[in-house]
């Protein structure tokens, strides 16, 4: 039902802040009633007389005198949370449904868990953000995105009407350099040292610059022994298989005849099911990435004095030699499964000393004839 009465609400103030009051129409537990609401406007600084906050409050007053106004449903942004969290939590894949919950119970809950939907307002945010600058410019937009999440559901929903994020400043987001192999000699020293499995994984890692997680959910059915290919079906996190990351990240990757060769021999000396993985454990799960990881790839690179990495750093050096060997940039986009070509750019291709040399050198010698 809309609004029957007109109303101009009402201001005032406190010290030296604005605040505005009017009617307002709510939804409690599926009771339509009325509610007195209180508004902060802004201090006396900003409206330096009782007019000027009036003009404040009248864009809330058109809403509420509108035709078109209806009753809005209210809760508690932690009873929203909980709700949220219930609902659309189990929609999304394990690792973002897990990473939103984590950013929920740690910071958005005991900080906006006290205030209704409607005072989550963009001051309140930016407030929030700048209590979390011990934080780093990561973490700290991945909470603020997973309050972006939340709200859309609340606009759908019809909780809330404004925009929360409006001028809302975030830190400025830094990209550290990950570690990563600087040439194809250290690869081929780990994959040498390596026993199989590994030297399987760390070889078709390399060469293919698959995901960790695509990699140890890789089937014998996947590859493609004659004509040299691999096919990229799925995904796997925490032991639970999933679909790629991306609609990108379904592709196929060629891969050397010589791999194709020695991925047939292992294949031969495994049972006959194909719904095998290639990488599994002694129960026919697949590997842990972080066993992986820690029991086998960083006890070698210690042994063989490499920096400590993890299985993307393979990736990593993929697309940096793609570079280096001048392979065009939108087949490394399309092995790596990447949305787009600057992101293959700009974060996965390194450089190092050796190429700006051999340009220099170039260069001057051109410069020079």
């Amino acid at each position: 039902m809309a609004r029957r009465r007109y109303q101009k609400g009402s201001v005032s103030l406190r010290g030296s802040v604005w605040y505005g009051r009017y009617w307002q129409d709510v939804i409690e537990n599926g009771v339509r009633r009325r509610k007195r609401a209180c508004e902060r406007l802004g201090t006396i600084e900003d409206y330096p007389t009782k007019r000027l906050a009036e003009r404040a409050l009248e864009p809330r007053l058109q809403e509420v005198n509108s035709t078109l106004y209806r009753a809005r449903p209210v809760a508690s942004f932690r009873d929203f949370a909980k709700r949220w969290e219930n609902s659309v939590l189990p929609q999304l894949k394990p690792a973002t449904a897990r990473a939103y919950a984590s950013c929920l119970r740690k910071h958005l809950v005991p900080y906006f868990g006290g205030l209704s939907m409607e005072q989550v307002t963009p001051e309140r945010v930016q407030e929030f953000v700048a209590s979390r600058l011990h934080l780093s410019p990561k973490t700290v937009r991945n909470l603020v995105m997973t309050l972006r999440s939340l709200w859309k559901s609340a606009e759908a929903w019809g909780y809330v009407g404004h925009d929360a994020f409006k001028a809302v400043q975030l830190p400025t987001l830094t990209t550290p350099e990950r570690p990563c192999f600087r040439s194809v000699e250290e690869m081929r020293r780990v994959i040498e040292a390596s026993p199989e499995p590994y030297k399987t994984l760390f070889w078709l890692a390399a060469e293919t610059g698959l995901r960790a997680g695509e990699l140890l959910a890789l089937r014998w059915a996947d590859v493609d022994y004659l004509d040299y290919r691999v096919f990229v079906r799925q995904s796997v996190w925490c032991g639970q298989i999933q679909t790629p990351k991306s609609s990108r990240a379904v592709r196929v990757v060629c891969m050397s005849k010589r791999l194709a060769g020695h991925l047939s021999e292992q294949r031969r000396a495994r049972a006959s099911d194909d719904m095998q993985f290639l990488f599994s454990s002694s129960k026919g799960t697949p590997l842990d990435a972080a066993h992986v990881v820690k029991r086998h790839l960083q006890p070698l690179l210690r042994q063989l004095g490499l920096p400590r990495m993890g299985l993307h750093a393979f990736r990593h050096a993929h697309a940096t030699i793609g570079h280096q060997w001048g392979v065009p940039l939108k087949v490394v986009q399309q092995r790596l499964g990447h949305a787009s070509m600057q992101l293959t750019l700009d974060v996965y291709t390194h450089t190092n000393g050796d190429d700006e040399r051999a340009f220099s050198d170039r260069l001057g010698t051109a410069l020079c004839a």
